[in-house]
């Protein structure tokens, strides 16, 4: 698209194959990690992934988005997570890479927060906990994930070629 302020999604074969990747390595480190990664006391290593449209845009947000899906497939909270999981990481992605202003620290956090308040939506529910017990419990995992490993993860893929390569 030429109009100003449009997105392109457009993806060539670069950008599928990095929306491929990431999808397959969310889904495989949701689903191997197990309840460890679908309780409302849950850290999904595979989390650490969700700060990457900072660097590679929208392959890496559909990559994100079908990841989970195929992930929550597996999770015992059933449709719910099936539906607002996606949704809420569509939203954290689209987030990290528009409104991050060049700061990596900032596209960690949206889906720190996104998922926090978001997830523990249905997942307090679920699970017969308090709302705001949900809501530090996903937090605290999030920021394990996104934040502890995800910040060193960005600053590391932006010194490799796989960057440089557009």
């Amino acid at each position: 698209m030429d109009i100003e302020g449009a997105v392109d999604f457009h993806l060539n074969s670069r950008g599928v194959s990095v929306a491929v990747v990431i999808a397959s390595l969310y889904a495989v480190l949701t689903v191997a990690l197990g309840s460890f990664g679908y309780s409302w006391i849950q850290v999904r290593i595979s989390e650490a992934l969700t700060p990457l449209p900072f660097i590679f845009g929208p392959p890496a947000i559909l990559g994100l988005t079908l990841g989970v899906v195929i992930a929550n497939l597996f999770s015992p909270v059933g449709m719910a997570d099936i539906i607002f999981g996606p949704l809420l990481t569509l939203i954290a992605a689209i987030l990290s890479w528009k409104f991050s202003y060049g700061k990596r620290l900032i596209a960690c956090t949206y889906p720190v927060v996104i998922n926090a308040l978001g997830v523990s939506a249905y997942i307090a529910s679920f699970y017969g906990v308090p709302y705001m017990m949900s809501v530090v419990s996903i937090g605290v995992g999030e920021f394990i994930a996104a934040v502890l490993l995800g910040y060193p993860l960005l600053k590391a893929l932006e010194r490799t070629q796989l960057v440089h390569e557009r």
